[in-house]
């Protein structure tokens, strides 16, 4: 049976950086050729990034990246690589429009272009409005096995290419994708692929990127699959990673090019002979992260990238000495390093000195700047000029903050980070030009009890490792108030958190309607109540920055409902 070692090269690469991506596949593709590797299979859209959104609009970007791959097999050549198979991604235009293409490279030539037939156009994606569909298939023979290739959603759907070579007969398919992560999305992905695999007849190299572009993170946990369906390689998640292995390989059965199910299949011999024998890697298969882990990571990976891909360094928020802003300096501080976070304290006449104690208290736990800056007199100027009393009173005082955060963001060059959580921003419990400041909101997509959750499971992970634990634990136990009149407590105008969560994930993440929450048994008063605060709210979540997309329906990406809507959920 013919050999062939496969390399994929799950690599985080920068939207519209092609000079920098360029680099990137030509140092991955050493790494698989030192490796002893005869492919190599990048991401999707590998050398401009994922999702490039309206710069696939511009013509003049397509061109860049149609010339950079040209440019990049004959890079590759003269590192040394050319006997390496490469796959890689890109963004082409032709007659027809915008492709979302993959080419294969040997020997210093660009020997196939293949273009993704299965256009995304839900959740996140909206690909209709980009791409045109791709009708042909390029099948390449290389040292006597038959390749195919298809391009991401063209495994998510049923039919189409794997179906077709399945039809015409291939000895293995290689998948380069790029595969936003949401929680639990692996209990999806590995039956898929095993499901596509056996309808293939043939083994599946699933390539995914990692890394995180605005509001999407990409956890690689790139994957081989046997005809079988059995998991032969996987590589880690949120790293970048060269996963390598060897297959044993049925000797190509004579096939023809042709048309199946609508779609043209060329093919086209590189090398006709196989390899001699030769000892095989054993192969890798990393466990996937828990629940926990994988969520940490892709907030952490999303706020690093965004950050760094940005050109910052640093960034400052407000340590209110709150959970919600001790989460997000712990994820700052695994991110960045603790030297790259400048925390602020800003107590007000009504912040409580255990808050302030416990703001010091994270500071020194995850090694970050701390600066104590009081804006009870700046607040005065406000109260009494205008004559501030309750409401206006409570947002003044955020708004102050606001702007004393983006006042030292101009002033030292930090990256402002805004704090709240998707339950907050849910209900419409946030400031605008407050608290909302920012230019990036790493729990954004975090509901309340998860941000505990979450809080509880990293400091547990300190002490294992006898790291001292980044949160205090006054900040996750006391009852959360935002602290903005006497003895102001978060229930005294929400519902307890599990409830109001319990009803969030329900009416936001599922689109149920108000006899679908009778049903699930919550309260009418409750329904009403939450229901509303949710509906009245959408003008302020247009305008809150980004975070990183974690769940299933994000607000910004997935969720986005009109602001003047005089829509409203009732009995019947």
């Amino acid at each position: 049976m013919p050999q062939l070692r496969i390399a994929l090269a799950q690599v985080n690469t920068t939207v519209g950086d092609i000079d920098g991506n360029t680099a990137l596949t030509v140092e991955w593709t050493r790494k698989a050729a030192e490796a002893g590797a005869h492919v190599v299979v990048f991401p999707e859209m590998s050398q401009t990034g994922y999702p490039v959104e309206d710069l696939t609009l511009r013509r003049t970007f397509a061109e860049a990246s149609r010339r950079s791959v040209t440019e990049l097999a004959r890079r590759l050549d003269e590192a040394g690589c050319g006997e390496v198979l490469a796959y890689v991604g890109y963004l082409d235009h032709d007659e027809v429009g915008p492709r979302d293409a993959a080419a294969a490279l040997y020997r210093g030539e660009v020997v196939a272009r293949q273009f993704k037939h299965h256009l995304p156009n839900y959740g996140v994606f909206d690909e209709h409005r980009y791409f045109k569909p791709g009708t042909e298939l390029e099948v390449l023979r290389l040292h006597g096995v038959d390749i195919g290739m298809v391009i991401c959603e063209d495994i998510w759907q049923d039919g189409g290419p794997i179906s077709a070579l399945g039809k015409a007969g291939v000895d293995l398919v290689v998948a380069p994708n790029a595969s936003p992560y949401e929680r639990s999305k692996d209990e999806q992905r590995l039956p898929l692929i095993a499901r596509r695999a056996a309808e293939a007849g043939a083994p599946l190299v699933y390539t995914n990127q990692i890394g995180g572009q605005d509001d999407l993170v990409f956890d690689g946990d790139s994957l081989v699959v046997g005809a079988d369906g059995t998991l032969l390689a996987r590589a880690p998640q949120f790293v970048e990673h060269l996963l390598v292995l060897d297959l044993d390989l049925p000797v190509a059965s004579a096939a023809a090019s042709g048309s199946f199910d609508g779609l043209e299949v060329h093919r086209r011999v590189l090398t006709d002979s196989p390899l001699p024998a030769y000892e095989p890697l054993t192969p890798t298969i990393s466990e996937p992260l828990s629940d926990e882990a994988e969520v940490w990571s892709a907030l952490v990976v999303g706020l690093r990238d965004y950050v760094h891909k940005n050109g910052f360094s640093t960034v400052t928020f407000g340590f209110s000495g709150g959970i919600d802003s001790a989460v997000c300096a712990a994820l700052a501080a695994d991110a960045l390093g603790g030297d790259n976070v400048y925390g602020v304290s800003m107590p007000s006449k009504y912040s409580s000195s255990h808050s302030r104690d416990d703001a010091s208290d994270l500071a020194e736990r995850i090694g970050a700047h701390y600066r104590v800056e009081p804006i009870g007199d700046m607040v005065d100027v406000y109260v009494n000029q205008l004559q501030l009393t309750g409401l206006a009173e409570e947002n003044i005082q955020a708004r102050v903050r606001g702007m004393l955060l983006m006042a030292l963001s101009n002033l030292d060059g930090h990256l402002v980070l805004a704090t709240g959580n998707k339950t907050e921003l849910a209900v419409g419990y946030s400031t605008i030009y407050g608290d909302a400041v920012g230019a990036f909101a790493p729990i954004k997509d975090l509901f309340k009890t998860h941000v505990w959750q979450l809080a509880r499971w990293r400091n547990e992970e300190a002490a294992k490792r006898g790291e001292t634990p980044p949160i205090p634990e006054n900040s996750i136990t006391k009852p959360p108030s935002a602290e903005l009149r006497p003895d102001q407590k978060d229930s005294d105008s929400l519902p307890d958190y599990e409830l109001l969560d319990d009803v969030l994930d329900d009416y936001v993440e599922n689109d149920r309607g108000y006899v679908d929450l009778i049903e699930a048994g919550f309260d009418p008063e409750t329904i009403d109540r939450v229901v509303r605060m949710v509906d009245r709210a959408e003008y302020k979540r247009r305008q809150y920055p980004p975070g990183t997309k974690i769940t299933f329906k994000a607000f910004g990406r997935d969720r986005r409902l009109p602001m003047t809507n005089g829509w409203r959920e009732r009995k019947s």
